[in-house]
């Protein structure tokens, strides 16, 4: 089982920068200096995805920006996917985000092949697709279940 955590050590904000790193700029070929940006110094909040075993296998981020919460840099490792390890991130994330900003607009850019996910975890596609870092993406929105 999959457990995910917000980070509160350096080494464990490390273990995620690491993950990023391998998910997106060797993976996917996005610019390091685009990937690891100020806000992961300043405002960003981190979380980390641990296997049963303890293993790192995701990280992602989110922070306040202007327009609302952004949920930013949701990577699983290649080995790890497909076995609940976004669901557990972003479980883990909503959840924070839902305590701590309860009347906040949540949304991210969602790679294209990752919308049917979040699609499935609550949230909606906001306008046109548009590129970012050489891929497509779609902003999406999450719709906050019912109180």
């Amino acid at each position: 089982m999959t457990t995910a955590h917000r980070i509160t050590d350096p080494q464990n904000r490390e273990a995620a920068f690491a993950i990023r790193h391998e998910v997106f700029v060797q993976g996917q070929g996005v610019p390091a200096e685009k990937e690891h940006d100020q806000h992961d110094q300043t405002d960003a909040r981190h979380y980390l995805a641990r296997t049963a075993d303890g293993t790192p296998c995701g990280a992602a981020r989110w922070r306040i920006t202007a327009d609302g919460v952004k949920l930013e840099r949701f990577a699983v490792l290649e080995a790890y996917r497909n076995q609940q390890v976004g669901a557990a991130l972003l479980t883990a994330v909503l959840r924070d985000v839902a305590a701590e900003h309860p009347a906040a607009e949540v949304y991210l850019h969602a790679q294209l092949a990752a919308v049917n996910f979040y699609l499935r975890h609550g949230f909606a596609t906001v306008g046109a697709k548009f590129t970012e870092a050489g891929i497509e993406h779609y902003k999406m929105r999450w719709q906050r279940p019912a109180a």
